[in-house]
């Protein structure tokens, strides 16, 4: 699919295939949509369809009539039946004449343009406004590691109640999702780091000012990811804490239960032998059956009382 943009009054309206700088965003494109972009702006086909490739790594290229920039972007999934994040390649073409942006799915990074929200947008400025889509970038990592560690508050806070094997799976999936954005988060910073020391993206104050923005709001998405992970792995050795714990006590309850039920089985034990019943105390005693209850049934509290006084039971 191929839609065309371009600014207003720096806001991003629909734009004609045949107007002047306008912004193409290709999402999910077929081969037949490749071929006329690419022959249009004399672009290699395959480097348009470089980000349609999951294992695509974030890089930058310059060649005579375009500039590709390769960065990955969070997208959200279902992963065993729980929302989850994970990463993919966004492509961002600068040519003379168009900035292309190209996306195997609709792009969060890209939604806020669609939809207005940011402003002073310049598609005539074409270094700026690839600057622009990088601080989105950036800025939607933020938001993501915000929701995320929400959630981890969620599954914190059930701590002291019952813990579900879904908590503990959903605990794993959020750890693998900042594995994903580490990963990620590290290979943009490459590229960024690249943009920096080319002439071409610092031509302008206001663009060089824009690209440091983005590198530190990349950094400080880094250093959230590690805060996260650091956080998460220490909630998940509390969770196994806690249910080692729960486990001890759950043994330790069994344990003194078995204690207090082997007073009586001992008792009908010894009466249940095979000996002369006239050196068995009230064995020939019409009460001696009821006597040997309560006094086992006494011994019976007597134990618990001991017990519970302990804190075993």
């Amino acid at each position: 699919m191929i839609r065309y943009y371009k600014s207003v009054n720096g806001l991003i309206t629909k734009a004609e295939p045949n107007d002047e700088n306008v912004w193409i965003n290709m999402v999910d494109p077929t081969n037949d949509e490749i071929k006329i972009i690419s022959e249009r702006l004399h672009i290699d086909p395959e480097d348009v369809k470089a980000s349609l490739d999951d294992e695509e790594s974030s890089r930058i290229e310059y060649n005579d009539d375009y500039t590709l920039v390769i960065v990955d972007e969070p997208v959200r999934e279902v992963r065993h039946d729980n929302d989850a994040y994970t990463t993919m390649p966004l492509a961002i073409i600068i040519s003379d004449t168009a900035t292309i942006t190209v996306s195997l799915e609709e792009s969060l990074v890209l939604k806020p343009f669609i939809d207005r929200k940011i402003k002073d947008v310049n598609t005539n400025k074409k270094m700026r406004f690839l600057n622009q889509i990088l601080y989105s970038n950036a800025t939607v990592y933020q938001n993501c590691l915000r929701i995320i560690d929400k959630k981890r508050e969620v599954i914190e806070g059930r701590l002291g109640n019952k813990t579900m094997n879904s908590d503990l799976i959903e605990l794993h999936e959020l750890e693998t999702n900042l594995v994903y954005f580490a990963t990620s988060l590290r290979f943009n910073g490459v590229v960024l780091d690249k943009m920096t020391r080319y002439a071409k993206f610092n031509q302008y104050p206001e663009d060089k000012e824009l690209l440091d923005d983005v590198v530190v709001e990349s950094k400080q998405a880094i250093e959230m990811t590690n805060i996260y992970r650091d956080i998460i792995n220490g909630t998940r050795e509390l969770f196994a804490s806690v249910l080692d714990n729960q486990l001890n006590s759950i043994m330790k309850f069994l344990t003194s239960i078995t204690l207090v039920m082997s007073i009586p089985t001992m008792i009908s034990g010894l009466y249940g032998m095979n000996v002369d019943p006239d050196g068995m105390p009230f064995a020939k005693s019409v009460y001696g059956f009821g006597v040997i209850c309560v006094f086992s049934l006494v011994a019976c509290i007597l134990i618990t009382y001991v017990l519970k006084k302990r804190n075993m039971l």
